[in-house]
C-alpha cells in the first residue's frame, strides 16, 4: 500500500531490551502494548524493533494506537503501517508521524481513512 518507503536512516529503531528500559517496563508489558496496538513494530535488518519517536516522555505516542488501528483495518500491514507513518503525506505536507507528535491525530486520521 505504501510506495515510497522510507530510507532505513530516518528512523531510530528500539529493540526489545532498549524499549524495555525507555518504557521503564516489563517484557511482558511492553509486548502487550505491541499485541494490543498501542505501539507496533518491525523486523528489519534482522532484528525487531519500533521507531523511537512513537515514544514519547517515556510513554507510547497516545494518539498513535488509534492511527495504527485505522490503517491496520484498511489492510496496512505493520511494516506498511511504519512506513506510511514515516513518508511524506502530501495532503499533510509532512510526515504523518510528524503530524502526530505536533498533536495532528484528526488529519492524520481522516488522511488515512481514505487509504481503505
Amino acid at each position: 500500500m505504501s510506495e515510497t518507503a522510507p530510507e532505513p536512516t530516518a528512523i531510530e529503531w528500539l529493540t526489545m531490551p532498549e524499549l524495555v528500559e525507555s518504557l521503564d517496563e516489563s517484557l511482558g508489558r511492553v509486548r502487550r502494548l505491541i499485541s494490543e496496538q498501542y505501539l507496533v513494530g518491525s523486523t528489519r535488518n534482522g532484528v525487531f524493533g519500533v521507531p523511537a519517536q512513537f515514544i514519547v516522555e517515556g510513554h507510547p505516542l497516545p494518539s498513535l494506537r488509534g492511527t495504527i488501528i485505522v490503517l491496520t483495518d484498511a489492510g496496512f500491514t505493520d511494516d506498511e503501517v511504519i512506513d506510511w507513518l514515516f513518508s511524506e503525506e502530501e495532503e499533510l505536507g509532512r510526515t504523518p508521524i510528524a503530524a502526530l507528535l505536533d498533536g495532528h491525530k484528526s488529519a492524520v486520521r481522516r488522511v488515512a481513512r481514505t487509504l481503505a
